[in-house]
């Protein structure tokens, strides 16, 4: 049987307006220790667009300060599953992150984006209630989800309007 693999810890802080959500990070990033590691994966470029702001392309963790600065954070739906690969199909006896619980703790949250559909199917069960915070699905930024780049920033656009400053 396949080892369990954990998600990170949650990259956020009493600023974040914005909570984006993936499912368990792949094999690359699980390698790296980075969220969305693996260089084909189209997040930190969609990123790119939704704050209208450069991200140091190496750093990660300077891309990460500039997430948090600009209100968006970041963990993901599953605490620890077993999976074989990277694929979200794969993911098995999964154990879900205390997302309500959390999701209490962020006194400026707006908005919880699910990164692709089985981030959304779980993190959905564990937000049902949740009241006064926006629950957004997106298309994946994974490589395997093979929608055109064009299409899915088209759907993450609209996260920009969660981080603007809200009117007094």
């Amino acid at each position: 049987m396949e080892p369990f693999k954990a998600s990170f810890a949650p990259v956020t802080d009493s600023h974040t307006r914005l909570l984006i959500l993936g499912s368990l990070p792949g094999e690359v990033s699980l390698a790296r220790a980075q969220y969305y590691g693996h260089p084909q994966n189209q997040f930190w470029r969609l990123m790119v667009r939704v704050l209208s702001a450069e991200l140091p392309s190496e750093d990660y963790e300077s891309r990460l300060a500039t997430l948090r600065r600009a209100g968006v954070g970041l963990w993901d739906v599953v605490r620890v599953a077993r999976r074989v690969g990277s694929l979200d199909a794969a993911i098995r006896d999964h154990e879900p992150n205390p997302l309500a619980e959390f999701a209490a703790t962020l006194p400026a949250l707006r908005a919880i984006a699910f990164n692709g559909g089985a981030a959304a199917a779980i993190g959905r069960r564990q937000l049902a209630g949740l009241e006064g915070v926006a629950l957004i699905d997106l298309p994946s930024s994974s490589p395997a989800f093979t929608m055109a780049f064009a299409r899915k920033a088209e759907r993450w656009d609209p996260l920009r309007a969660y981080l603007a400053p809200q009117p007094s």
